[in-house]
């Protein structure tokens, strides 16, 4: 299989590259960085271009800007890129008889169910970030319809910086730690929402899908388990409320995601915690 995978100079996209090439011919493209082939998802004519060229058998496109306070901040932006960016890869796909998967986010919905969303709940994204790629699904939806939407949440990875990073760098400093309580969702490893991706693309189903590690955590239960699992056990986290932490996004309050649709046909991740300790030994082996 001919597979072009875009934002492939991201953590998602690389790690989908790394997995993917020893089994099928894998083209990776991005804005940026060390790929074979740039380009600009906004640009509609570049997106053509690429893609009628390399006549892929499918496209995966996990690209994105996730930064989801500066979308806040510019939510014009977030949506040239996660909403109408996506739009393009779906329009050209949809032409040229390409299935498509996109990458979306928890964050489409808004938080306010009680329960964890299946596949099939209703959308309602609350800030920018979430419309932007609601928007991007809707328009995949509406176009193409050989198509997986794969959504996720929480996305942990070895390098550059997230949650861990900032919790850990915090607590080596010896820093007052403060973690809001009343966010949940499910913190989810990379490396194992890419070997996800590897299997339904095997599946051949299309659809909608939740590709999570299983359980949900508040951000607080995330990470005093992390810091329980390092020489950190004694550190204390102060509990706030989401409110108490000023930034410009506010995220939606409970948006764990249920695999319904991925469990019925043979994908399940392991739990959020085995996830976590399996990192943290890549981590400590280098």
């Amino acid at each position: 299989m001919k597979i072009l995978i875009t934002g492939a100079a991201g953590r998602l996209g690389s790690q989908l590259v790394a997995l993917l090439q020893s089994k099928h011919r894998v083209a990776d493209a991005d804005i940026v960085g060390a790929v074979s082939h740039h380009f600009d998802i906004t640009d509609y004519e570049a997106c053509r271009r690429l893609v009628a060229d390399l006549r892929p058998d499918i496209v995966l496109h996990p690209a994105a800007w996730t930064d989801v306070n500066a979308c806040a901040l510019d939510p014009e932006k977030a949506l040239r890129i996660n909403g109408i960016g996506t739009g393009n890869l779906a329009a050209v796909t949809a032409q040229l008889g390409i299935p498509i998967l996109y990458v979306s986010t928890n964050e489409v919905f808004d938080g306010q169910l009680g329960r964890a969303y299946s596949e099939y709940d209703p959308p309602n994204p609350i800030n920018a970030y979430g419309y932007s790629k609601r928007y991007g699904e809707r328009a995949i939806m509406q176009v193409n319809p050989r198509h997986y939407i794969v959504r996720s949440a929480w996305l942990f990875t070895h390098g550059g910086r997230n949650f861990i990073h900032a919790i850990l760098g915090a607590a080596r400093q010896g820093k007052v730690l403060r973690v809001v309580t009343n966010e949940v969702a499910n913190p989810t490893y990379t490396n194992d929402l890419a070997a996800a991706i590897a299997l339904l693309l095997e599946s051949e189903r299309f659809g909608i899908y939740h590709l999570v590690n299983e359980g949900a955590v508040s951000r607080w239960g995330f990470a005093r388990y992390l810091l329980d699992q390092t020489k950190f056990t004694d550190t204390p986290i102060e509990r706030i409320s989401r409110h108490e932490w000023s930034r410009p996004s506010l995220p939606p309050e409970y948006t764990a995601l249920a695999n319904f649709a991925g469990a019925s046909i043979g994908i399940r991740l392991r739990t959020w915690q085995e996830a976590l300790r399996a990192y943290l030994d890549a981590e400590a082996a280098g």
